[in-house]
């Protein structure tokens, strides 16, 4: 795997639980490493593929969010894939992934993954079983073959108890505003907690390879799984600071020119005044 660990930056294991300030404050200090990590993959023409999978509501939507909340989305993409239309269907399974991995300079983010055959799918039996068979025997091939092309491929679990799990949907349900985020394949995922587990189990079994392990995260504290998983993130990647030219604003353009009138124009209605 074409990562090297690095020593870690900035904070030293902390003595005990932060306050939700000195977690904004981490959290703060990571995003802006984020940010440094992104000029040097820009800098140095890296791909960069982060996976992120585990089970429903384990906060992988949350982490992410939050890891690319200063990056600039030009060249640092959310990959949440919906499920697999017809056509799709019929091609090679990797192929409607392969057209999402980064080119030069790119960091590429797959909320969900080619994984979905070795999880949902096997276990809901979308797929047949030679496909998942397939699946297992080709995936570590296919990640190498990617590592060998010189993509850094960095793979996170993060894990949920079933009490959290069930405190997590329950508060779905109740929150009009999260609603939408509990589908029946959600419910049946609830339902069949001990085949996930088996899935998940197998699945690493074949796929932790020593070119693209697999990183467990615990998610049941979900601020602690977002610092944490990004922390441990930035130590996998040798980033360096780049060199940046100095900015100097231009003088602003001084010539005769009448505007019209905000009178003229549609203007939104002042409701709200924030000090």
């Amino acid at each position: 795997m074409a990562v090297l660990k690095k020593k870690a930056k900035g904070r030293s294991r902390q003595a005990g639980p932060l306050t939700r300030k000195q977690y904004e404050k981490e959290l703060r200090r990571l995003q802006e490493q984020m940010v440094q990590l992104e000029d040097w993959v820009r800098y140095r023409g890296q791909r960069l593929v982060v996976i992120f999978e585990g089970r429903d509501t384990a906060g992988k939507g949350g982490v992410i969010k939050r890891m690319t909340a200063l990056l600039n989305p030009r060249f640092a993409r959310v990959v949440a894939l919906p499920a697999p239309t017809e056509r799709e269907r019929t091609q090679w399974y990797f192929q409607r992934y392969v057209a999402h991995l980064p080119s030069a300079g790119e960091i590429v983010i797959f909320d969900r993954s080619w994984y979905n055959r070795a999880g949902v799918e096997h276990v809901m039996k979308f797929a047949t079983d030679a496909e998942y068979d397939d699946f297992m025997r080709t995936c570590p091939q296919f990640e190498r073959m990617l590592v060998r092309a010189g993509i850094v491929l960095v793979k996170y679990w993060l894990s949920v108890s079933d009490a959290e799990q069930e405190r997590r949907f329950l508060a779905r349900i109740n929150d009009p505003s999260k609603r939408w985020k509990l589908s029946p394949m959600d419910l049946q995922a609830r339902a069949r907690w001990v085949d996930y587990s088996e899935a998940k189990d197998q699945m690493f079994a074949y796929t932790d390879i020593p070119e693209a392990p697999w990183y467990v995260v615990e998610a049941d504290n979900k601020r602690a799984a977002q610092l944490n998983l990004i922390s441990h993130f930035l130590s996998l990647i040798p980033f360096e600071a780049v060199p940046h030219d100095d900015i100097a604003l231009p003088p602003r353009q001084r010539r005769n020119y009448v505007r019209p009138p905000k009178s003229s124009q549609r203007m939104v209605p002042a409701k709200y005044q924030v000090e």
